[in-house]
């Protein structure tokens, strides 16, 4: 071996192998220990920056889509109260011409609702016929029922809505069960 290949190996020897501790009188080692340690605060500080820019834009589509959730469910009120008053008008009084004008407003009303319904993405539970699902169905009554599957709604006392992909009212229903 020559000089040179000697310090070589002594070189080698005296540094510490990956994945060891540097010697604590190293300050160059302490140096590069603490920028990797910094380094990995700055990632782990725009990881959290990311994520919280992320969830501030989904909680922004939120309130934009869910905004007018309570005002929804004051007016489905309304909309229950116009169908009520069409289902109260007697057959007899339908065809009276005193009575069709106010009969065309109410029904015009209700087309209204439902058309401003559908641009905000109120939609109806579908109940009738259905099997029970009490994620948009609430159970009033049970029914005996020789025609329906026991689990079936038979009836719905109260519609149930829906805005966007969330439940704004359950429905009110009556489920068949055996006689």
């Amino acid at each position: 071996m020559n000089e040179e290949d000697s310090k070589i190996e002594e070189t080698e020897e005296g540094s510490p192998a990956p994945g060891e501790e540097a010697p604590q009188d190293d300050p160059l080692a302490t140096l590069e220990g603490e920028l990797a340690e910094v380094r990995q605060q700055v990632l782990y500080a725009q990881a959290e920056t990311q994520n919280v820019r992320r969830r501030l834009e989904q909680e922004k589509v939120n309130a934009a889509n869910y905004a007018a959730t309570a005002f929804a469910r004051e007016v489905l009120s309304v909309k229950d109260n116009l169908e009520r008053a069409l289902a109260a008008v007697p057959e007899d009084l339908r065809g009276d011409e005193r009575m069709k004008g106010l009969i065309a407003g109410i029904e015009a009303t209700g087309r209204e609702i439902d058309n401003v319904f559908q641009r905000h993405g109120i939609a109806r539970v579908e109940a009738l016929g259905q099997k029970l699902d009490p994620h948009v169905h609430q159970a009033m009554i049970e029914v005996p029922s020789d025609e329906a599957e026991p689990g079936t709604i038979v009836q719905e006392m109260q519609a149930g809505y829906t805005i966007k992909d969330r439940l704004l009212r359950p429905a009110l229903v009556g489920v068949a069960k055996k006689p």
